[in-house]
Order: C-alpha cells, then sequence, then structure tokens
C-alpha cells in the first residue's frame, strides 16, 4: 500500500510537466496501444455526453444538432459560445428554406452575427444589410450584440467573418450535409467535404469592405482534419451509439486513425518525454490524459496508473 501512495504522489508531482511519459515510453507497444485505447475510449465517451445534451437541447434533431457542432468546431474557445448561439439564432429550417441562395444564407449568418454592423459598407455589404433586413422580418430574426464577439487576437484567416461565409459555402453546397458526413470513410473524404471556398467577394477580402491580397479563402487541410477530429468522428460515434449502428461507430473509429495526428502544445509537451503520435487517434487518446487527468491531478483514475498498478499486482 505504501508503494502504491508513492507512486500516485510521484505520478502528481510531475503531472503540470506530463512526466508520466516517461512511464508511456518504456510500455511495450500493445500495453501502450491498450492504454491510449482505453484513454481515446474515455473522450469520446465524454463527447457524446455533450453531443446528446446538444441533442436534447435541438428538440432531437439531428440536422440542428450538428449544424450546432459544425459552428462550435469553427473555433477552439475564443468565440467558441458565440459560434454556438448564432448556430440557435438562425435554426436549420431556416437555412434549408433559403439554402438555394449563397447571398442569403451569407446575409442571414453575418447579419444576425452582428457583424455587418461592425465594419464599413461597400456595395455588397449594403447589399447583404437589404437582404437581411428583410429575412430579418420574415424569420423575426434579432442580431447579436458586438460585444458577444471577441475579436482581439483574431488572426486573419481564422476571423469569425471568414468563418461565418466558409460555413454558408458549405451549407448551399451540401443539401444533406449529415448525410455527407455519415459517409465520410477516409481523411481524403473530410478535405473533399470541408475544403470550400467562400464566395467570389471574399477572395480579397478578410473582412467586410478592407481590400487584401488576391487569394481564395479556403478551408484549409488543417482545419479540415481537425473538422474531421472534433466534428466527423465525435458525430459518428455519437449518432451511432444513439442508433444502435455499431458498425457505424467501428467506422468513426478506424476514420480517427486514418486522419494525421494534432500538433499543439500538448503533443509538443508529449514529445519532450519520448512519447510521439502517429496519427489523430493516438493524439487523442494523449490529449485525453493530458487535459482529464494530468491537468487536474486525477492520476489515480488515469489509465496510465491503472496500468502500472496492474504490473505491479
Amino acid at each position: 500500500m505504501e508503494e502504491y501512495k508513492e507512486l500516485v504522489q510521484a505520478l502528481k508531482r510531475g503531472a503540470a510537466s506530463l512526466a508520466c511519459g516517461n512511464y508511456l515510453r518504456r510500455m511495450s507497444s500493445i500495453q501502450r496501444q491498450s492504454t491510449l485505447t482505453a484513454a481515446s475510449y474515455s473522450r469520446l465517451k465524454r463527447k457524446y455526453e455533450k453531443i446528446e445534451e446538444i441533442f436534447v437541447q435541438s428538440q432531437c434533431d439531428w440536422n440542428q444538432t450538428f449544424l450546432v457542432l459544425l459552428f462550435r468546431s469553427m473555433d477552439s474557445s475564443q468565440n467558441r459560445d458565440a459560434y454556438e448561439r448564432l448556430a440557435r439564432l438562425v435554426p436549420y429550417r431556416v437555412i434549408e428554406r433559403e439554402r438555394s441562395s449563397l447571398r442569403a444564407i451569407e446575409a442571414l449568418l453575418l447579419g444576425t452575427s452582428g457583424l455587418l454592423s461592425v465594419y464599413r459598407d461597400d456595395s455588397y455589404i449594403r447589399s447583404l444589410k437589404e437582404e437581411y433586413f428583410y429575412l430579418a422580418q420574415k424569420y423575426e430574426l434579432m442580431p447579436m450584440r458586438r460585444r458577444e464577439w471577441d475579436l482581439s487576437r483574431c488572426r486573419p484567416h481564422n476571423h469569425p467573418v471568414l468563418r461565418i461565409v466558409q460555413i454558408a459555402k458549405l451549407l448551399v453546397e451540401h443539401n444533406f450535409l449529415v448525410n455527407s458526413v455519415l459517409e465520410c470513410k477516409t481523411c481524403g473524404d473530410i478535405e473533399k467535404l470541408f475544403g470550400v471556398e467562400a464566395s467570389e467577394y471574399w477572395s480579397n477580402h478578410f473582412i467586410p469592405a478592407q481590400i487584401s491580397s488576391d487569394i481564395p479563402k479556403r478551408i484549409g487541410r488543417e482545419k479540415c482534419h481537425l473538422l474531421g477530429i472534433n466534428l466527423v468522428v465525435q458525430f459518428q460515434f455519437a449518432y451511432a451509439y444513439h442508433t444502435s449502428k455499431e458498425e457505424l461507430r467501428s467506422d468513426a473509429l478506424t476514420l480517427l486513425e486514418d486522419i494525421p495526428a494534432e500538433n499543439n502544445r500538448f503533443m509538443r509537451r508529449w514529445a519532450e518525454h519520448g512519447v510521439y503520435a502517429t496519427n489523430a487517434f493516438e493524439s487523442q487518446a494523449l490529449l485525453q490524459i493530458a487535459t482529464e487527468y494530468c491537468g487536474h491531478e486525477l492520476c489515480e483514475e488515469c489509465p496510465i496508473y491503472g496500468y502500472l498498478m496492474a504490473s505491479k499486482a
């Protein structure tokens, strides 16, 4: 018992620096895979519970649930709540009625976001405002307030205005978007689905009425991969779990293995201990250990501790 207490204390002392990576690095390939699988499933289960919550809030409508998840996935944390609020203010049923016109969807989303009133006008922006005035009356919409968005430190390629018009293009291009997401089997499928380019006006604009370099504003490969990890796989897994489609759940895990590992500060910290993720299934497992166990010093609940205890038994 004393030995176990010392082990827990040692793990907690090194939790902030992910020092348990030294144990993980020394495991056999089978032991390591088993440990990472346990962590990855734990993360999927936690994400599933969040999606179920959104599903209930969306009156058990999978299209609306996906819309909320799509908007949430466009930002890691800075504006996630604002994106989610926008998805609820302009529900899927409204988008479905107007999706024959890209300009109407841009007007609906940008107008309701409140961001159209933040920047200067030009002829195109004025046309969006006019379109929004009509649509807002038609659907009884109210714009969000400027202060709901944090526009500080926003890189141009990740600016909410640009992300919103990219979402608009995605929604217009794919009539049955949920079906397209459920049919993704490979990383290439994800890149093809989400690699959309914003409408022509935005090719030389990042924000309204301010000319920028003339480059296509396409969702990049790295962002597509993140959408694959945080949206497609999670949605497939939750939908499969909810509908008892075991084959789809298995496909979701296979898809996660086909997506490249994330490159973030947590992966770089694991690398300092000689631990490297070969795909997104492993990087998600390592992220789960770092944020849910190490980050809260819950070492006794961690799969690494479970392995160490079993090996000492």
